[in-house]
């Protein structure tokens, strides 16, 4: 419940009235739904944004008109807001607003009648093998940092895991007899992922040399630590991966989902079943898997365009 420890800490973004109507309606959607952290913080983001507006006119979110609504959303697009994100907050406002209707706060959702950005679903950005090898070899493993960011990057790819599920991945959940590790995904559902030797040699290396060099005597269930001896954030992880993918003289566009749409797709592209990968991925619903049929259809028609003599 860790949004929630964020919540109480945080100073209000909003009207400590317009706050206890946000937290009200996260503390049920935690109870209904399970969702995670990261979620729940960005329901939390886009609520105080549109707050925020509604005190500078004079309103409140429970105040507010469709009108308001749509000057808002349009504001946000002026000012460069991409489709994708005014997607999601249209989403969050609808459920705040629907949640308010059904605990009889409001009679009518002033986000009812208002239509969510069409997105079209491109292709995950995926690296080749070759630039896979060169991310893994980027860190210095004479290091401390240098040997618990190898075997950082191996278990990401090995297992395809989130960026948020490797720096929260506790030392219990890694089974290295067995070489697996037990991942605790979004909605709170858990899923066994095999790791492959190899991420079990760099994981078994970097217990066994840097960890405790590290953590100096402290205690943390976190596998991964930083100098500190606490758990490393999701954002001084991909700064890490920015750096060594700089390194590694990689050229494509790169996010933190990378490494794991690359493993997607090369289990693919090296036979792997679908319903096998929506396993290992996480995934509630085999169409968010079968998005990477479409990434290994079109490596194979370049590599026929390219190779073939009639291509």
């Amino acid at each position: 419940m860790k949004w929630r420890i964020h919540a109480m800490t945080d100073k209000p973004q909003v009207g400590e009235s317009q706050q206890a109507v946000i937290e009200a309606f996260l503390d049920a959607l935690w109870m209904e739904r399970g969702l995670s952290d990261n979620t729940l913080v960005a329901y939390r983001t886009d609520l105080q944004g549109l707050g925020r507006c509604l005190a500078q006119r004079g309103s409140t979110l429970l105040d507010a008109t469709r009108e308001e609504l749509l000057s808002y959303l349009a504001q946000r697009v002026n000012n460069g807001a991409r489709a994708r994100s005014t997607a999601r907050l249209v989403s969050s406002l609808r459920r705040f607003y629907q949640y308010q209707v059904r605990e009889g706060r409001l009679q009518a959702d002033p986000s009812a009648r208002i239509e969510t950005p069409k997105l079209g679903r491109g292709l995950p950005k995926a690296l080749t093998e070759h630039d896979v090898e060169a991310l893994l070899n980027a860190p210095a493993v004479a290091t401390p940092l240098g040997l618990r960011d190898r075997a950082m990057l191996e278990v990401l790819y090995a297992c395809g895991l989130r960026v948020s599920e490797l720096v929260g991945l506790p030392v219990s959940q890694v089974n290295l007899r067995q070489g697996v590790v037990r991942v605790l995904g979004k909605g709170a559902k858990e899923r066994l992922v095999p790791m492959g030797e190899v991420a079990v040699e760099w994981i078994e290396s970097y217990l066994a040399h840097s960890r405790a060099e590290l953590i100096k005597g402290q205690q943390s269930d976190a596998l991964f630590v930083t100098q500190r001896g606490a758990g490393m954030t999701r954002q001084a992880f991909w700064q890490l991966v920015k750096r060594y993918a700089r390194q590694a003289d990689i050229k494509v566009d790169f996010s933190p989902h990378t490494l794991r749409h690359s493993f997607a797709t090369h289990l693919l592209n090296h036979g792997a079943d679908l319903r096998a990968l929506q396993m290992l991925l996480g995934h509630s619903n085999l169409s968010t898997t079968q998005l990477y049929t479409q990434v290994a259809r079109e490596r194979l028609k370049s590599v026929h365009a390219a190779h073939h003599p009639r291509g």
